[in-house]
């Protein structure tokens, strides 16, 4: 009779696991919009880096001024940056600039940059932005989602 008794399972009830499953659901409630601000955070911060003063873009701008003596206008704009020199009849050109091709420079949202020059707001240099978060052009006026290269008043 006691062998009937000694037998017992060491399993967990349903209430048990329910309770861990709504614990585990609460973590991730809380967790996962955070995780996903700070993807699109991160992409700002890396959209910033690649169109700031000291990015690979501007410097590739800064690199063809230097070279050719003006930055590339608004019609030709960031596609010059990639062209081999054989394609090119300026024999001051050094190119390319910049590694890849024009079609594979897109911001971290997969669109392309606006490029200005010369410049509304950077009138001796250029206006360079992305549209950011949003993906809809505003020119970079005040207030926008655009990502910038220049200072808002």
């Amino acid at each position: 009779m006691r062998r009937r008794n000694e037998r017992r399972r060491s399993a967990f009830t349903l209430m048990e696991v329910l309770l861990v499953a709504g614990i585990l659901a609460l973590l991730a409630a809380f967790a996962i919009p955070k995780l996903f601000s700070k993807a699109e955070e991160a992409r700002i911060q890396l959209c910033k880096a690649e169109i700031g003063r000291n990015g690979p873009v501007a410097k590739a701008l800064k690199n063809y001024k230097w070279d050719i003596g003006k930055f590339p206008d608004s019609d030709d704009g960031l596609r010059l940056l990639f062209q081999r020199k054989s394609e090119v009849d300026d024999e001051r050109y050094k190119g390319p600039y910049l590694e890849g091709t024009y079609e594979e420079l897109k911001d971290p949202w997969g669109m392309a940059y606006e490029y200005r020059a010369p410049g509304d707001f950077n009138e001796d240099e250029f206006d360079l932005w992305s549209r950011g978060p949003g993906r809809e052009d505003d020119n970079g006026k005040e207030g926008s989602d655009d990502i910038k290269n220049w200072i808002e008043k």
